[in-house]
């Protein structure tokens, strides 16, 4: 498909005095960046690395605009903010083409690359894509390692300052006012935003929502509930029953095994066939686990992971653990990703509220513990947490039943600060909605008209996928 960036030069003028998306389709250069083979624009925007001295070091930040198909574009855009902490605009860019397909028509997209992510000073190391394969305390040296060489002012690099940024690219580019989607951190950013700014957002679009309060890391409860949640459906469905009958009893020997240090790994790399053996820690094998909750495809696979692992055939699990690093696009911002948190969260970590990790949730705390490890490295100074303020402008939560850090639970408390929201689960998935089924339909029904109730029982029809019983894959 293709559109026109440019208009005839006797109609821009009148154009531009009526429709201010038009501004965004005119200014920057033609670029193609990874992850999506059609041209977009590129801009830069300058803002202050420090808020507080607005004439000082200034900082590039780079945004995407996907110009709407439709020559006459709705003056209010469509601002992405991804997720992380630590992730891109420009790492999510596929979203195009699937969640923000139909609002695409009318609407300009604008993806943003949070400042120390992606294209705008992404704070991390190449040295940091094979730590999957180093033991923790390697991990940390890397890591270490890794932060000495990058921008030390990270006390700059927050959710406050990011959100003002986004009102800095908001007027450079000429918009009066905006709409947001956010998925997991980026639904912290767009609420802080909507707080800061509240003139300027039209309408909010939250998928993952995280909860002002919440405190990444401390996910442990929900990442038990959604392992018990994918225990509970192979129990209740014939096939997995039969193939995993002791499939609750199976994960908990495997991880006392694990804890043993009595599960040896020798196998072919995933990646390169070459021979690969080690011992599999805790830290690794829970973390695959987490990670493999986030989505349906891979939640329905861990029944067959804990049972192969626990006849001896590592050999699945293994490339689990791997293809959580195996994208195609750049990992998110390790620099960022602990600025933000050990000041937004890891300060707020209490002994009780570690204690109620270790005690609740097969997770046990050990990210938790760890990330708090790797504070000591960038030494930033603790973000109070304040009572948020009430959110007028309308609100679509959307929520995973089945998701392991974002539950509908956290919607629900971030919905008693907004005025006019509304909250959609899905049974049948995990960490983000907006792209499966029906909900890019959704989204845009939701944007044209953003005060009535969305319609969304299609969400329903959204399918369970089905539990991998063998080698071959997922039954039919």
């Amino acid at each position: 498909m293709t559109w026109r960036f440019f208009y005839a030069t006797a109609l821009l003028g009148m154009v531009l005095s009526i429709l201010p998306g038009a501004v965004m389709a005119q200014s920057g250069r033609s670029c193609h960046l990874p992850g999506y083979d059609q041209a977009l624009r590129c801009i830069n925007v300058a803002v202050p690395l420090d808020y507080r001295r607005p004439d000082g070091a200034k900082l590039s930040l780079h945004v995407t605009l996907a110009p709407a198909f439709r020559e006459g574009a709705r003056p209010d855009p469509l601002f992405v903010l991804a997720g992380g902490p630590g992730q891109a605009g420009s790492d999510i860019l596929p979203l195009l083409d699937g969640a923000f397909r139909r609002i695409r028509a009318t609407r300009d997209i604008v993806f943003i690359d949070q400042r120390g992510t992606g294209l705008s000073g992404k704070l991390d190391c190449d040295t940091l894509q094979s730590l999957v394969e180093k033991e923790l305390t390697e991990q940390e040296a890397t890591i270490k390692a890794c932060l000495a060489t990058l921008d030390q002012r990270y006390a700059f690099y927050n959710t406050d300052s990011a959100a003002r940024d986004l009102d800095r690219i908001r007027v450079a580019l000429g918009f009066k006012q905006v709409n947001l989607w956010g998925s997991s951190y980026g639904t912290r950013l767009g609420q802080t935003y909507a707080r800061l700014f509240p003139g300027a957002v039209r309408a909010l679009i939250l998928d993952a929502v995280a909860a002002p309060d919440q405190i990444v890391f401390a996910w442990g409860q929900d990442a038990q509930a959604s392992l018990d949640m994918v225990f509970k459906l192979c129990a209740a469905d014939r096939a997995c029953r039969l193939a995993y009958p002791q499939l609750p009893r199976q994960f908990a020997a495997l991880a006392s095994q694990v804890a043993a240090g009595a599960a040896t790994l020798d196998f072919p790399h995933p990646r390169t066939a070459r021979p690969t053996a080690f011992t599999m820690s805790s830290a690794r094998f829970l973390q695959t686990v987490r990670a493999a909750l986030y989505a349906g495809a891979t939640g329905s696979r861990l029944p067959f992971l804990i049972d192969s692992a626990s006849k001896g055939n590592w050999r699945p699990f293994a490339a689990q653990m791997y293809s959580n690093t195996d994208l195609s696009l750049d990992g998110p911002s390790i620099g960022l990703m602990l600025s933000v948190t050990c000041a937004e969260d890891i300060s707020r970590v209490t002994p009780a509220i570690l204690a109620n990790e270790e005690r609740n949730s097969f997770v046990a705390g050990s990210e938790l513990k760890v990330v708090s490890r790797w504070c000591s490295f960038v030494n930033v100074p603790a973000v109070p947490y304040r009572e948020p303020a009430i959110i007028d402008a309308p609100v679509l939560l959307l929520s995973g039943a089945l998701d392991p850090v974002t539950p509908p639970r956290r919607a629900d408390s971030a919905a008693r600060y907004m005025r006019h929201a509304q909250h959609h689960v899905v049974a049948s998935l995990g960490h983000g909605v907006s792209q499966y089924g029906c909900a890019p339909r959704l989204l845009r029904e939701f944007l044209d008209q953003p005060a009535q109730p969305l319609v969304a029982d299609c969400l329903k029809e959204i399918p369970m996928t089905s539990f991998q019983l063998g080698t071959a894959g997922p039954q039919p």
